[in-house]
């Protein structure tokens, strides 16, 4: 059965796209198939998935507005992944969903053909808690958290699992923690390394080992349209993905997701 899996954080700049198209080049890199939904307006995991997001003809909008079968939004990627690509035209999405019934099921519903289709479907959620967050989240088994270990970040994270106990506790029972990852770090710094003690401390097993460091070859994939591994598959942010992957594989086969 394909688990689907959100990445999400209400902040931006977090790692949370970076993350999402790292780990599934990573988990196919491992001979999974992997599907990538991006649901952020902002179409960076499109862009970065080696995706023009300004000439599609079919987006993630299409589908949750009930305008095409999902099927036919999904393209393969230079990455090596599938993927259903956005744009801007999923800000309209994000209005006319609220007119709509099962506004909060649409994501959901259109990914039951897909169901048999990839071993993991990833959903890059947008940096704020709204109504296409809210499909992620019900569409979803798990929820990847990925933070930065800075000064407000332990109220951020506190704030999105309460969220995600809401929709568990409403209207998905089966949505779970994944784990919680630690992004953009850097070990020199005293703050970094409290956060990160904090979060170890209170959250335990829930906080995957593996750390993803703040590094310049990490920043410059997106722009020439490639997870780091294609980009630089030597490169210390390519190795760090390729163990969170295997940390990733791991924790499947060993347990259920973390309860939040």
């Amino acid at each position: 059965m394909t688990k689907i899996i959100a990445v999400a954080n209400q902040k931006g700049g977090v790692g949370k796209t970076t993350t999402t198209i790292n780990l599934a080049a990573s988990l196919v890199a491992t001979k999974k198939s992997v599907l990538l939904i991006d649901l952020d307006p902002q179409g960076n995991a499109t862009m970065g998935s080696g995706i023009d997001k300004n000439s599609l003809v079919h987006t993630i909008n299409d589908v949750l507005l009930g305008d095409i079968h999902i099927n036919d939004a999904v393209l393969a990627t230079p990455a090596l992944y599938d993927m259903i690509p956005a744009n801007s035209d999923l800000t309209v999405a994000e209005v006319t969903l609220m007119t709509l019934d099962h506004r909060e099921s649409r994501l959901k519903e259109a990914l039951a053909s897909l169901t048999k289709a990839y071993d993991y479907i990833f959903i890059d959620c947008p940096p704020s808690l709204n109504m296409l967050t809210l499909n992620a989240l019900v569409a979803a088994h798990s929820v990847i958290v990925t933070m930065q270990c800075e000064y407000f970040a332990l109220e951020g994270l506190a704030s999105l699992l309460d969220t995600i106990e809401q929709v568990r506790s409403s209207v998905n029972p089966e949505l779970q923690v994944e784990g919680i990852l630690r992004t953009m770090f850097d070990g020199r710094n005293k703050l970094a390394n409290d956060v990160s003690a904090q979060l170890l401390q209170h959250f335990n097993d829930k906080v995957y080992r593996t750390v993803i460091p703040r590094t310049t070859r990490l920043a410059e994939a997106p722009s020439h349209g490639l997870p780091i591994l294609q980009y630089d598959r030597a490169s210390q942010g390519a190795s760090a993905y390729l163990v969170l992957a295997g940390e990733f594989l791991r924790k499947q086969h060993q347990k259920q997701p973390i309860p939040a």
